[in-house]
């Protein structure tokens, strides 16, 4: 009868959540983070090598040959014809050749003094156009 006089301590649940697990999991993200942030920045400053590159060797495929002047204008060189075009006639003209020919290389050559965005312009054209890829057409450096 003792027991019923007095109140029996009944364990009540615990109303607090444990938040140690979540700031192991918080700081294991902070160090994941803070090691992978400095990769992924970009226009990191850096000197480009200068080399002497081989030339490529012609195939008797024609060469799709697509520059830029140094006022702006767009020109596109098919089989060693040279033409004045604008961006979206060239567009189209790539995939023409392109759909007729798909294994036909295609060579970006822009003039040193066009600005960077003019030549990205063209290769945006030509990715658009269905090239898979471009190749770069330089001086050799006879230094």
């Amino acid at each position: 009868m003792a027991r019923s006089n007095r109140r029996q301590k009944r364990r009540r649940p615990m109303a607090e959540i444990n938040v140690v697990p979540y700031i192991d999991v918080m700081l294991v993200l902070l160090v994941i983070f803070m090691i992978t942030a400095p990769m992924i920045t970009q226009g990191v400053d850096v000197e480009l090598p200068k080399a002497s590159a081989a030339a490529i060797q012609e195939d008797s495929k024609d060469v799709l040959i697509a520059s830029v002047d140094s006022k702006g204008q767009f020109y596109l060189d098919v089989g060693g014809k040279q033409q004045s075009i604008t961006l979206d006639a060239l567009k189209a003209r790539v995939r023409k050749v392109l759909s007729q020919n798909p294994g036909t290389p295609v060579m970006v050559r822009g003039d040193k003094n066009v600005s960077y965005g003019a030549v990205i312009g063209l290769m945006v054209a030509l990715q658009g156009a269905g090239v898979p890829n471009v190749g770069l057409v330089t001086d050799p450096d006879n230094t």
